[in-house]
């Protein structure tokens, strides 16, 4: 069961929270400050979302949020009875992922937890899976910036093996040259040139096995380019 982390000192709201989640099959710890909330997090590693007060004792909701995020991007849902928008802005700001007003639905606030926790489940997966892809007999290693067919080496230069994995790890979608350009070269395109298109043709020989007929960078005539996997 995902494990959920509710801190906030009114007790009937976090007792509130706790049935709602426990119900839904969810794993509760409650914290009733902030100094009780870091310390938790601290003890149980296995949390995966914290439903997180504003106005806490010791130590704000704000303030927590800021000291969790020096080393951590797990999901924060801020709980606050304030309506401003400052407020919300300043919980934006310090690395909150959602906002719920007080008085709320216990419904709603349980939808939220299950959308902040597969987007966390997603983007670990995705980190962890991410840094090696495999296409056929290729395998392209993020760390190492390589690429290797049956434990051969591609010798490929650092622009052809950015624009490879950024085709690869978006397999299917189609990018069009200047996509290709602002995102490798990390510059906005000012006029039409064939950048893109000379170093696509110098990849497509050394990594198809029939440059002429390529299998791997497929064109979409009038739109970009692609990896088909």
């Amino acid at each position: 069961m995902p494990t959920i982390l509710v801190a906030d000192d009114e007790k009937e709201i976090a007792d509130l929270v706790e049935i709602y989640l426990t119900n839904d099959g969810f794993d509760v710890i409650k914290a009733y400050d902030g100094e009780e909330c870091l310390r938790l997090l601290d003890e149980h590693p296995e949390i995966m979302v914290i439903v997180l007060d504003v106005m806490m004792p010791k130590i704000d909701g704000l303030e927590v949020c800021r000291r969790i995020r020096k080393n951590s991007n797990i999901p924060i849902i801020m709980l606050s009875a304030k309506t401003a928008d400052m407020d919300k802005i300043l919980g934006f700001g310090t690395g909150v992922d959602d906002y719920v007003t007080k008085p709320f639905n216990p419904l709603e606030l349980t939808a939220r937890v299950k959308s902040q926790l597969k987007r966390y489940q997603n983007i670990n997966t995705v980190s962890l899976q991410k840094n090696v892809i495999t296409i056929g007999n290729l395998t392209i290693e993020k760390a190492a910036h390589r690429v290797v067919r049956d434990q051969e080496e591609i010798a490929l230069t650092p622009i052809e093996f950015e624009i490879f994995w950024l085709l690869a790890s978006h397999p299917g979608k189609v990018y069009s040259t200047d996509e290709i350009f602002e995102q490798v070269w990390k510059e906005q395109v000012y006029e039409v040139n064939n950048t893109v298109m000379v170093h696509i043709r110098r990849l497509r020989e050394k990594i198809e096995l029939d440059p002429k007929n390529p299998a791997l960078i497929k064109t979409v005539w009038g739109v970009g380019y692609k990896v088909e996997t």
